[in-house]
């Protein structure tokens, strides 16, 4: 069944022609004017993605990706008008996947939908029968799905992408392009400290200290580490 993705836009002619050129490459389309009613398509049935205007007349895209972070793991496209750096690492920060900036080319934001929506699909890929445990925290990268003292993680799939990599290169200090190119693929085109933002975020949801972390170290002049302690193994 095709992937269906949510246009969330207060221009009725950008709605449009995003839909137009998502149902020319083969995806369903839904729509929404406004952010309650984004909440509301996306409480009937989830989407496969949701492309996301910043700026919306009952909020801003900013608080709705907050919202959506809180209680899913949608992917998120950023589409708006603004080209602000600031408004761009804070998408990133609130867990966007990708950002396109008005006016667009078509086919442009369809090859990053298709090539966020083939991420995902990797990342719920079916595995090896593989498991780590470290202390309390279990990655399990059959299940997809990270656990902390029983406890599953509410992990993006980016998040687990990125913690799988780091879990399965685990003692090698590996380098933000490395970590860019592997996990976020040659065709994406943002800004290397996406990769800093979720390393963040990760050592939020797994660390017990984030300030101190014991699982994903920083290397110094080379990026990131993932370390087994208390004789975890894979």
């Amino acid at each position: 069944m095709a992937e269906t993705i949510l246009v969330v836009d207060d221009e009725e002619s950008i709605r449009e022609l995003v839909q137009l050129n998502l149902r020319k490459a083969g995806y369903r389309t839904a729509a929404a004017a406004t952010g309650a009613e984004c909440l509301a398509r996306v409480a009937e049935g989830r989407p496969d993605l949701v492309i996301l205007d910043i700026m919306l007349p009952d909020t801003d895209g900013l608080t709705l990706c907050r919202v959506l972070r809180r209680d899913t793991a949608v992917p998120v496209i950023f589409l708006t008008a603004r080209d602000d750096e600031v408004d761009r690492v804070l998408g990133l920060e609130l867990g966007a996947d990708d950002y396109v900036t008005k006016p667009f080319s078509p086919r442009e934001l369809v090859a990053r939908v298709r090539a966020v929506l083939r991420r995902a699909g990797e990342n719920g890929a079916p595995r090896s029968p593989e498991a780590l445990t470290a202390g309390d925290l279990v990655v399990d990268l059959a299940r997809h799905e990270a656990r902390r003292a029983g406890r599953p993680v509410p992990l993006t799939p980016k998040e687990f992408e990125l913690l799988a990599f780091l879990v399965r290169h685990a003692g090698q200090a590996l380098s933000r392009d490395r970590l860019l190119d592997s996990v976020w693929g040659a065709d994406y085109f943002g800004d290397v400290r996406i990769v800093d933002v979720h390393v963040r975020h990760l050592r939020e949801k797994i660390e017990a200290d984030p300030a101190n972390p014991v699982y994903i170290k920083t290397v110094r002049g080379v990026g990131y580490r993932f370390d087994l302690p208390d004789r975890a193994s894979v």
